[in-house]
Parts: C-alpha cells; structure tokens; sequence
C-alpha cells in the first residue's frame, strides 16, 4: 500500500507552517484524507464503511499511530486502534477517538479531526518519552455513520461491548451485503465481541461543533453538557390513488396528510425545551404524477432531545397527533421506528478537568454546550465515563465540503488535549 501521495502534501502543507506545528499537521492529515483514493468520489469526500477508501486511510493512520509510538491493531468491527502504553504495561486505558467514516459528499473535519487530534497528543509525549500511570488509546471507528449500511454506531457499539443484532440480509446501494463486506476484510459478525476495549478509565472525543454557537460567541472551544437522544421513524400515509379531477371532499390524499403532519411535527418541536428537535428529513410519493391525487407517501422522522424524558414525551404527541389526523383525513398512517440512539450526559469530573484545561488553553470559561448530533461519545458512555470538546467551526457548517476549521483553533484543541491528559495523571 503507498503512502507517497498522502505523505508529499503532508510536507508541502506542514512546511509552510513554522509553528504550531501539531494543530497544522493535524488540519493537514485531515485535508490529505479528503481526496482519491481516501474518498470513494472523485470530486468530493466519501469514505463509507469498509470500501476502498476507508482500506487506504487506515493504512495511512497505522504509519501515523506507528511514528508516534504506538502499536497498531484493526479490531474484529473494522476500528483502528492504536496503544500507546502506561507503566506499567498494563496499567487501564484512558481512550481517546472519533469516527474515520463519512457521509457522502462529506467534510474533512467530521470525526477525523478527533482521530488525528488524538495521534497528535500521543506524539507530543511520546517525544519527550514521557508515560502515565495508564495507558493511552487512541481509537477510529469505522462506522459511525451509516452510509452504506442501514447500521450505526457498530464500531462503538462493539468497543464498549454492547451486543447487536445483525440482519443476514443488510445489503448497500450494490447488493453487497455486510457479511460479505466483513469477510472481504477478514472479519466477521461472529467476532465482534472481542473488539471491546478491557479496563477504560475514560474517553474523551474531541468533534467539531456542528451549530454555530462558537462562532457566534467568538469561542475556539467549548464543553459539551450532554448527547441529545434520538428517534428515528419511517411513516407511511395510505390513502387513496385517484384522478386530479376528483372533488375535493370526495380526496384520501397522501400526500396533503403528510403536509399537514409535517407542520405539526415542527411545531411539537418548537414548543418544547429549547434542547428538542423534531425533523422530516424525507419525502417520498409512490407512483406520482402530475394528474394523479397521491395515494401513499413514505417520509422519515427525526426527534431528538436531551432533557430526560423530552424525546418520549414528544414521540407520544406526534403519535396522537397522527392517529387524529388518520380519522380526519380517512387515510391509514404507519409508524415504524427505525432507530433509538440513547443520548448521554458528559462525566462531571471529566468535564471539570476539560474545563479548566480549556481556561489555562485559552484564558476564558468555556460556552457549556449540548449536542443535537449523535456521537460515538454517547454509546462509549455505556462502559467508561465520557466528555466531549467541542472546536469552532466556520458558520457550524457540517456534513459538507464547505466545513473549515483554523489551524489557531485546532492547536488550541491539541493543547487542551495534552493538558487534561497531563491533570488526569496528576489524579492518578
């Protein structure tokens, strides 16, 4: 496998940066991953799980995670783990990481900033020789996403040991199916287990902020309270297919119950706490046509909150709300939930200690935030405590090719990083 072409504009854009050299290099790692043959586009980023692309980015971070001092391993999932050891040699992990998949026409920063942040730290005191009285890992799961596969989270979810049922009959946009996937990679579903990561002190994620609170209140770095929860649905309205011509009063149209559900669904969203999100992402017309009342319409459904209880409270309005529009509109209304994301709340002691690292970084308190997007973070806060750093992000813009971070900013990020790592040793 080559690294040549990675490694050339690494040294272009590296050199013409004479310090701080471990935010640029970061920023750099993550724009030289953004381009053949580390995206599956041409002309934009895609890395999906298990393609080519995420083959030939892990053979670039396994170089990385070996110069900085580490030994490397690609778990049973698909995850790059690289293990920097404490004294003694096996002394608990505090683990550090994000994502190294995408979504489609992706940015460069969304998740990989994590990962590279967190080879960057290891090299900081890997060349000064220094070790902790635990060891540090630094972990880049492969699919956290979902972009090929109707998953998400399989990375984490088997890095923190948490079992997953996996249908025989998931297949991508091709016809391939998971199983198959895996075993092109040597792996398998049956072995999942073994990717959970013993004896985890921590984890810690550094992300870009995907809103624009940052940016707003002139901020490089922020502290993440808490994961907001999610609710995903597929809703099918079955009405009646008919001609254009048919009287209004005489309609079972689809597609105008679906509209109507739509605005009430934004509007449960915008009266409850200001954490609450309510969104139709999709919208589907079965066999439409200009002249034609539509008689079934399949749309997705997105509620996530992370005030206790906010999630389930809204699900159940929407649901009601639904049954009457049903017996209104005479049409029948299918509800499936596709997805349950359980949100997390950042560590107390974890954040305390990140926040004062962020004071001493950037001589200010730190904007408490919330996340609205799910993160690995909120499925390993399932078997070790959890924060999150959250990193200034032109206009919040995320999941787009327009997402730009500073180098400023990004060296702020790595010396936070180093930091807290530094004061959770002083606790141990």
């Amino acid at each position: 496998m080559s690294f040549g072409p990675c490694w050339d504009m690494l040294v272009y854009m590296t050199e013409a940066t004479d310090n701080p050299i471990h935010g640029a290099r970061a920023k750099a790692r993550c724009d030289a991953l953004g381009v053949p043959p580390y995206s599956d586009q041409k002309d934009g980023l895609f890395r999906p799980y298990l393609g080519p692309a995420h083959h030939a980015t892990l053979g670039c971070i396994a170089q990385w995670m070996d110069e900085a001092g580490m030994s490397v391993e690609i778990d049973a999932v698909g995850n790059i783990v690289g293990h920097y050891a404490g004294i003694p040699a096996d002394a608990p992990v505090l683990l550090l990481g994000s994502h190294v998949d995408s979504v489609r026409d992706g940015g460069r920063y969304d998740g990989m900033l994590g990962v590279m942040l967190g080879i960057e730290t290891v090299a900081f005191f890997h060349a000064q020789g220094r070790r902790f009285p635990f060891a540090i890992e630094v972990i880049g799961f492969g699919d956290e996403e979902g972009s090929r596969f109707s998953t998400y989270m399989m990375g984490s979810r088997s890095a923190a040991g948490l079992e997953q049922e996996i249908d025989d009959t998931i297949r991508d946009s091709e016809g391939i199916t998971l199983h198959r996937a895996l075993a092109d990679w040597g792996l398998s579903v049956q072995r999942f287990g073994t990717a959970r990561r013993q004896n985890v002190l921590a984890y810690l994620e550094a992300h870009i902020e995907q809103a624009p609170h940052l940016e707003r209140a002139a901020r490089p770095l922020g502290l993440v309270r808490g994961i907001a929860s999610q609710y995903r649905y597929r809703v099918t309205f079955t009405g009646l297919a008919d001609h254009a011509g048919t009287a209004m009063g005489e309609r079972r149209d689809a597609l105008a119950a679906a509209a109507e559900a739509i605005v009430s669904i934004e509007a449960v969203g915008a009266a409850g706490p200001d954490d609450l999100v309510t969104t139709v992402g999709v919208l589907q017309v079965e066999n439409g046509a200009p002249n034609v009342v539509p008689g079934q319409v399949v749309m997705t459904m997105d509620i996530r909150a992370v005030t206790p209880g906010a999630r389930e409270a809204a699900a159940g309005e929407i649901r009601s709300m639904l049954d009457a529009l049903s017996r209104k509109r005479q049409v029948t209304v299918q509800v499936e939930r596709i997805q349950d994301l359980q949100g997390a709340l950042c560590d107390e002691t974890l954040n305390r200690m990140l926040g004062e690292a962020i004071v001493e970084t950037t001589g200010e308190e730190p904007p408490l935030l919330l996340s609205q997007a799910g993160h690995d973070a909120m499925v390993m806060a399932r078997c070790a405590p959890m924060s999150m750093l959250f990193i200034r992000c032109a206009g919040g813009i995320s999941h787009n090719p327009a997402e730009s971070v500073t180098v400023s900013d990004v060296e702020a990020a790595f010396d936070t990083l180093t930091r807290v790592i530094e004061k959770f040793g002083e606790d141990r």
